[in-house]
């Protein structure tokens, strides 16, 4: 049986910590920032870690 492949996007989008969790970036910080204020735009710049419930669906896409 062949190897299972990891989905390109998803390999570029997450990240593992050192115990296992699945870092990932937020949403909303790639254009049409003029109306968002500093705070808010400072705040999407920080990581984050994958919900609990979307944690099978992002292990699946790193075949992990």
């Amino acid at each position: 049986m062949p190897k299972q492949k990891t989905k390109s996007a998803a390999k570029k989008r997450f990240s593992f910590t050192g115990t296992g969790k699945i870092k990932r970036a937020h949403a909303y910080k790639s254009h049409i920032l003029t109306k968002k204020s500093t705070k808010r735009k400072r705040n999407l710049t920080k990581s984050a870690i994958v919900e609990k419930a979307n944690m099978p669906a992002v292990r699946d896409m790193l075949k992990f």
